[in-house]
């Protein structure tokens, strides 16, 4: 059986946008050694229900990202305030603070050490993941109907679980150079 195996793997705007305020949002009550990436030294009026929010926005987010095979970029721009009328408290404090942390993570994204780092930070590990899964794919005789979407985070998302869907997974830097077979039987599972 020749391989037919198609994997898109892209660190995906929106999803890490979400992963970059959940850390801000954590920062907030956590000790100065528990620190996550960003640091942002201002306190934060986050809605009181943020993780009900945040959950849901999420699903929101990966659900449209699925449906639409996109990295979420142009969810990112064209709907700004999408995560500010989600998951901050409104005021004219709260949005001055938002637009700072947009713009923030817009220029960490766009930069050499952001988006195209997290991407990168990966590729062996992908091209090993990629040929562990396309074996098993060959050896159970499984022909892949579509491509295999694998959207990538920066960091672990503490407020949802990260499930597998149909040619769909997110995944992040760790599970890829740390838990890489794990997710081979997961991700199999995924392709039906």
């Amino acid at each position: 059986m020749q391989n037919s195996l198609v994997m898109r793997t892209e660190a995906t705007y929106v999803l890490n946008f979400l992963i970059y305020i959940q850390n801000i949002y954590f920062n907030q009550s956590r000790s100065e050694e528990e620190y996550k990436f960003p640091y942002f030294p201002s306190i934060i009026a986050f809605e009181e229900d943020f993780q009900t929010k945040y959950k849901d926005l999420w699903n929101e987010v990966s659900r449209r990202i699925t449906e639409h095979q996109s990295n979420g970029v142009k969810i990112f721009y064209d709907e700004k305030d999408l995560f500010y009328q989600g998951l901050f408290l409104n005021n004219s404090d709260s949005l001055k603070k938002y637009s700072e942390i947009y713009k923030s993570f817009k220029i960490w994204w766009d930069s050499l050490a952001g988006g195209f780092s997290v991407e990168r930070s990966i590729d062996v590990y992908c091209q090993e993941l990629y040929e562990e899964l396309a074996s098993l794919l060959s050896q159970k005789g499984i022909e892949p109907k579509k491509e295999l979407n694998i959207s990538l985070i920066y960091d672990e998302c503490k407020l949802v679980e990260l499930d597998v869907s149909s040619y769909f997974v997110v995944l992040t830097i760790h599970d890829f150079v740390v838990n890489r077979k794990d997710w081979v039987s997961k991700l199999l599972k995924c392709i039906y």
